[in-house]
């Protein structure tokens, strides 16, 4: 459950965590998609940068997205 301050008062809801790795070219397109089709008016949607990691997987992760 998440508890936060929206619209002037505290709300709980029940959330989840969705982690979903791309490349930054393709980021405004995939937020439009989540904006669509979530449930919220302002959902969180954030960007992480990768700075690092295992280069095998950051590998996969650039011939997955390319």
């Amino acid at each position: 459950r998440s508890c936060f301050w929206w619209e002037g008062a505290v709300s709980t809801e029940d959330e989840r965590l969705l982690i979903m790795k791309t490349q930054h070219r393709l980021l405004d397109p995939l937020i439009e998609r989540i904006r669509g089709q979530h449930t919220y008016d302002l959902p969180e949607i954030i960007a992480i940068p990768i700075i690092g990691g295992y280069g095998p997987y950051l590998n996969w992760i650039r011939e997955e997205t390319g």
